[in-house]
């Protein structure tokens, strides 16, 4: 079950995780740095924090789609967000884009290896159920497509 399925909607999930990294830095050169750190609500991340959590849910996401190929019916090990994000204050937004762009170029490399066939291998998810390879792509990019229309709305003023 791919929780960001609205998200993606009719969008091909290949070419959305393609072109995550340069809408990410495009908006975080429209934000400018005086307002990278500055929470679009009270209670809500700033864009510093999401391109944080983007790192880390990239790097979390490498880790599952090897898992999925390595092993039979991988089970994914899901992770608390928000303990997560404590550490954010530590990070610097530019590098977590880096960070962001390295393992997505990496994490392409391998989505563009794997064979057919390897879409429907299957995974379970404790908190989501059963899913294949294939809805692991599509729920990175519906949660793509999910901060990135944050940040447009931040960048936007709306």
């Amino acid at each position: 079950m791919n929780p960001y399925a609205a998200q993606l909607g009719a969008h091909d999930p290949f070419e959305v995780i393609r072109s995550t990294p340069g809408q990410l830095e495009r908006l975080w050169i429209a934000l400018g740095p005086d307002r990278r750190s500055l929470p679009r609500a009270p209670g809500k991340w700033s864009p510093r924090e999401i391109l944080c959590h983007l790192a880390d849910v990239e790097l979390a996401d490498a880790f599952r789609l090897r898992q999925a190929l390595a092993e039979d019916h991988h089970v994914i090990q899901p992770y608390d967000q928000e303990r997560w994000a404590r550490q954010y204050p530590a990070y610097d937004g530019t590098e977590a884009l880096s960070v962001f762009t390295a393992v997505r170029r990496w994490n392409l490399a391998l989505v563009g290896s794997v064979v057919p066939a390897a879409l429907a291998r299957p995974v379970s998810h404790p908190e989501r159920g059963e899913m294949t390879f294939q809805e692991l792509i599509e729920t990175m990019a519906g949660h793509d497509l999910n901060h990135v229309r944050q940040l447009e709305a931040i960048v936007s003023g709306a």
